[in-house]
């Protein structure tokens, strides 16, 4: 940090760029530091200066220039560089269009050695007094200018001595030392996966640590969404009061039926812009060699778990009490279980379709298809004995229908409530068999298709990570 002159900002947050944290040479420099962490012979940097005033160019390039001093070797591409700048560089490779080198060798004191190559050049006119070298280069080696003076600079190199020795040092150092073995590593990485992942997990932390605007505000979101509907739907669950009849009943599971989805769809929503400035991160440090995919990817979805947890914690007790469940210890453990494997699969869910799609927008409208197809295929607003028979495949992959099936069942699975109405005699539990569909056992195996669908979302986005890229650069 002291060598990019970065040591005052030590503590800061580097933010989103052109809204908070950093300003762009600030990040350039950090950019220059988060490479040099490993400790590379060769650094690669591609018009540092780029998009910066003089003053942040001329800060950047004396990084570059410390960064050099330590022992390393940069190459860099430069655009328009001033006097300083370019006197900054010790070596310069000049390219005309088609690849061809007009000038590659060493600049020396104020461009002199440059200077001198050009200026031995018949027809080439004298660097006025001042000048930038680097103009006074590319003015001077134009297409103009070789139609004036009727020869092809990059002919002209290749006959000359500079080249002669560029070529006699290439040729030497090709060559290894007697003795000498090749480099060779067990792994592309300098830590084993354990380390890679708990170092991930860490920086995850303190990511979403620093993201008040999500993880704050999701759980004020969640305690705000848990009263609204418990307000709703208050003392509906009181089987006592309202069981008895079909539409009291179907007062009930529309209480559940909204917990379960409500906060869902609000998680798989909310997690995706963090996801999608996630992943352009990742891009580069995976590029750099930084960590396994699988690394990052098993920690990106455990980070989430812990506010998961507060979630359903927050959720669960407000929705159960105000809605006025059955207050037993069985039931009440089994409703937190299936509200956290919903929120969770919703979650990764979320972290899936951003893994798959190559923008957030993109993933915004598939998801929302499938919000569509979950939410009408679900087993409630159409019932399962309802639905069309070249339909019915779709309602056993509908995570949503397993989540009703779990907290369905386990609610009022039990409830031996008799029903007298002219369309339905019998209780609570064969009603939910006869409609709806839903048998009173289903509860362990539903459970058990949740943690599986949470595993399958969490799958396909560690594979879509690991093999999928749609950066355009």
């Amino acid at each position: 940090m002291r060598l990019v002159e970065l040591d005052t900002l030590r503590n800061a947050i580097v933010g989103l760029p052109g809204s908070s944290g950093l300003s762009t040479e600030q990040r350039k420099r950090l950019t220059i530091a988060v490479e040099l962490v490993a400790n590379p012979s060769i650094i690669f940097m591609d018009e540092p200066t780029s998009g910066l005033d003089a003053r942040a160019a001329a800060i950047v390039m004396r990084t570059v220039r410390n960064t050099v001093d330590t022992g390393r070797t940069v190459v860099c591409t430069i655009h328009q560089p001033s006097i300083d700048i370019f006197e900054a560089f010790d070596e310069l490779l000049l390219l005309k269009r088609g690849g061809r080198v007009i000038y590659g060798g060493k600049l020396g004191v104020r461009s002199q050695i440059l200077i001198d190559y050009f200026q031995r050049i018949d027809g080439i006119p004298s660097i006025p007094d001042g000048y930038n070298p680097a103009t006074w280069m590319l003015e001077i080696t134009n297409p103009v200018a070789e139609q004036r003076i009727g020869r092809d600079f990059a002919d002209i190199y290749t006959n000359s001595t500079e080249y002669r020795e560029v070529e006699g040092s290439i040729t030497s150092l090709s060559v290894p030392p007697p003795g000498s073995q090749p480099l060779k590593f067990s792994s592309v990485y300098s830590q084993d996966q354990l380390s890679q992942f708990l170092i991930c997990l860490k920086k995850q932390n303190l990511v979403y640590w620093r993201s008040p605007r999500y993880n704050l505000v999701r759980l004020v979101f969640t305690t705000v969404c848990a009263l609204l509907l418990g307000s709703v739907y208050w003392d509906v669950g009181n089987k006592r009061q309202v069981m008895d009849t079909t539409k009291g009943l179907f007062m009930v599971m529309g209480a559940l039926y909204s917990a379960c989805l409500f906060l869902g769809i609000n998680n798989a929503s909310s997690v995706q812009p963090i996801v999608s400035i996630e992943r352009t991160v990742f891009y580069r440090e995976k590029a750099a060699g930084l960590y396994a995919p699988t690394s990052y990817a098993a920690a990106q979805g455990l980070v989430e778990l812990p506010y998961i947890v507060a979630q359903t914690i927050l959720f669960g007790v407000i929705t159960y009490f105000m809605i006025n469940f059955e207050r037993t210890a069985s039931k009440f453990f089994l409703y937190l279980v299936i509200m956290f494997l919903t929120f969770t699969y919703f979650t990764f869910y979320g972290l899936m379709a951003v893994g798959l799609t190559p923008s957030q927008h993109m993933a915004a409208v598939v998801s929302s298809a499938f919000y569509s197809f979950w939410n009408l295929l679900s087993g409630f607003l159409v019932p399962k004995p309802r639905i069309p028979g070249w339909w019915i495949w779709f309602y056993y992959i509908c995570p949503v229908a397993w989540t009703l099936k779990g907290i369905i069942s386990s609610q009022l699975g039990d409830v031996e409530t008799m029903i007298v109405e002219p369309t339905f005699k019998g209780t609570v539990k064969e009603y939910v068999s006869t409609v709806f569909g839903i048998d009173p056992d289903v509860t362990g195996p539903a459970v058990a298709v949740l943690i599986g669908f949470c595993i399958l979302f969490f799958g396909v986005f560690a594979f879509s990570v690991k093999f999928l890229n749609f950066q355009k650069r």
